[in-house]
């Protein structure tokens, strides 16, 4: 790729078309093939062509970021419409949300240079709108240093992976705490992407290819959509790049070593690709690899991005007919899923190009290490794991209400587009809601959080009041997905998972023995069915029967005195069918 990449830079600076001498359009990463360009020079550059290409291009400071800096996005357009709405296909590139893996910084300058200064892409972006995030993650950025990723190769100089508060970006598409993820919000909702890229490179195994690729996990989109990615979307993708000589393979998520067996990763919301796929936008996560040169990395995915723009002016009219046609019959839906789990049926076959993994004792501790022989390449069949299964189907209600008290809930659900009508009036309303029975914990802060998982519910009808202000937010509507998503406990990136909600679990009204001890045997004596439910649990539960605590407690949560609003999760659940 070398000569090619060299014959490229003098057929560009050969061009006689343009007013600005073509070195003005020279990146910093041409100039030096293993420094990735900073901040500055980043937005110089992108003026400079926005200067030259004010019909065609546009710059726009859509919000805040976490370290005071605006986050951007570049609209290329070739008929110079950069609103909202529009007719094309509409491909949304993301670059440094981990700024330690530059490549799609440096790549998507190239890639909007080449659009506008090499003619024969006329052709090719006639039907698609092109909008850049230049770089999302600016605290990390401007964080720069050469250390931060050991096991990486080049560039000389690179941002941190935490943002200025020191989240990982990666994980706050839907708990959104930070501005970052706020800004993220509006971008998407405004520009509501057909496909999404977000540029990465991996950790991990070692293995003979530049480039390996994340795709929305196939089980998780409409059935249209999985059908248009797996049958029409990725064949092309991996010819081409095979084509242009960036032979491509899907992310090696592995738990051993590759040969092993390879394992489709399960992009839950909080990851890009899988809050993308809330949407129904099919995502896609370029991983280049970490011990390849830094231009081969930054080569290959910039080929990446030329094989999009190509696949949707091909396809990309029937891309977008289908994600319609998925909105629609996601809303249609009585039941949807809410959680997956990896199927533990055959695995898949794929054509795999590693090195051959071995042991040595290690000269630091002794014990045996893993190493990959270079000497030792091999291209064989390895099993790879990609197919999941609904683990949990949850049937639509009419509409929730969300109380006005849970604010934060309100806002986010807004940033996202959703529908929503405040309540006229108080109102008396039979609803279906949910008891948190039991969830895990994470023992240790995740990203911020205490993280949830494993809810289980106990579902009850109740009488409940709601208020003038309290939020209804109607189903069947193109924001289904995400909607349901959110506000099912169980699901996994739920706001209850992330948090929201914790109140609820802890009890706020308390009894004390002694004085509740007299009562507990005046409600025992009052009720022969509490009698007799006691009765049975110490007759049939040792330990129950030796915990005078845990006693009284029984009698308390089955009185009059329990606390109704003990976790109680507080979303209610209205069916009208």
């Amino acid at each position: 790729m070398s000569k090619l990449f060299a014959a490229l830079i003098l057929f560009i600076s050969s061009l006689p078309l343009y007013t600005q001498p073509m070195q003005a359009f020279i990146t910093p990463f041409e100039q030096d093939n293993n420094y990735s360009a900073n901040y500055a020079e980043m937005m110089a550059f992108y003026n400079k062509l926005i200067t030259e290409f004010p019909t065609k291009v546009m710059m726009q400071e859509v919000g805040p970021s976490d370290c005071g800096l605006p986050i951007h996005v570049i609209v290329y357009d070739q008929s110079g419409d950069f609103q909202g709405e529009t007719e094309k296909t509409t491909l949304l590139i993301n670059n440094a949300i981990h700024p330690g893996e530059p490549c799609g910084v440096d790549a998507s300058m190239m890639f909007l240079r080449n659009i506008l200064l090499q003619p024969e892409y006329e052709g090719v972006l006639k039907n698609t709108r092109l909008v850049i995030i230049p770089a999302y993650n600016l605290g990390g950025m401007l964080n720069r240093g050469s250390s931060s990723r050991a096991n990486q190769d080049g560039p000389k100089l690179y941002g941190f992976r935490g943002n200025a508060r020191n989240y990982d970006l990666n994980r706050d598409f839907v708990k959104v705490d930070t501005r970052n993820a706020e800004t993220f919000s509006r971008i998407f909702q405004k520009w509501n992407p057909d496909v999404f890229i977000d540029n990465h490179t991996s950790n991990g195994a070692d293995y003979q290819y530049t480039m390996t690729l994340i795709a929305t996990q196939k089980d998780k989109l409409e059935k249209t959509l999985s059908s248009h990615l797996t049958s029409k979307m990725l064949p092309f993708l991996y010819q081409y790049m095979q084509e242009a000589e960036w032979e491509m393979t899907p992310y090696v998520y592995a738990r051993n070593t590759p040969d092993e067996g390879i394992y489709g990763f399960l992009d839950l919301p909080r990851y890009s690709t899988g809050y993308a796929s809330l949407f129904h936008t099919i995502g896609f996560m370029p991983e280049t690899h970490m011990l390849k040169p830094y231009k081969d990395r930054v080569l290959s995915t910039l080929s990446f991005m030329n094989a999009m723009i190509h696949y949707l002016e091909k396809a990309g009219k029937t891309l977008t007919q289908d994600r319609s046609n998925a909105i629609l019959a996601y809303q249609q839906q009585d039941s949807v899923a809410v959680q997956w789990t990896l199927s533990d049926g055959p695995p898949d076959s794929l054509l795999f190009k590693g090195f051959e993994a071995g042991y040595s004792p290690s000269h630091i501790h002794g014990d045996d290490r893993l190493y990959y022989d270079h000497e030792k390449p091999y291209s064989k069949e390895v099993p790879f794991h990609n197919n999941y299964n609904e683990a949990l189907l949850v049937k639509k209600p009419s509409y929730y209400i969300i109380p006005q008290a849970y604010q934060r809930i309100i806002t986010l659900m807004a940033l996202n587009g959703v529908e929503m009508e405040p309540l006229e009036k108080d109102e008396v309303v039979d609803a279906q809601m949910y008891y948190i029975t039991d969830f895990k914990t994470v023992e240790r802060p995740y990203e911020g959080h205490y993280l949830h998982s494993d809810v289980t519910l106990k579902t009850v009808t109740l009488t409940m009041q709601f208020y003038k202000g309290d939020m209804k937010v109607s189903l069947r509507q193109n924001k289904d997905a995400y909607i349901m998503h959110m506000l099912e406990p169980q699901s996994s990136d739920s706001f209850f998972a992330w948090n929201f909600f914790d109140a609820i679990l802890m009890q706020k009204e308390y009894y004390s023995d002694y004085v509740f001890e007299d009562l507990a045997f005046t409600l025992l004596e009052e009720d022969p069915t509490l009698k007799e439910a006691f009765t049975k649990k110490k007759k049939t539960d040792a330990s129950f029967a030796k915990d005078s605590r845990a006693q009284l407690n029984f009698i308390y949560e089955n009185s009059p005195y329990k606390e109704p609003t003990h976790n109680l999760y507080p979303i209610a659940r209205i069916i009208t069918d």
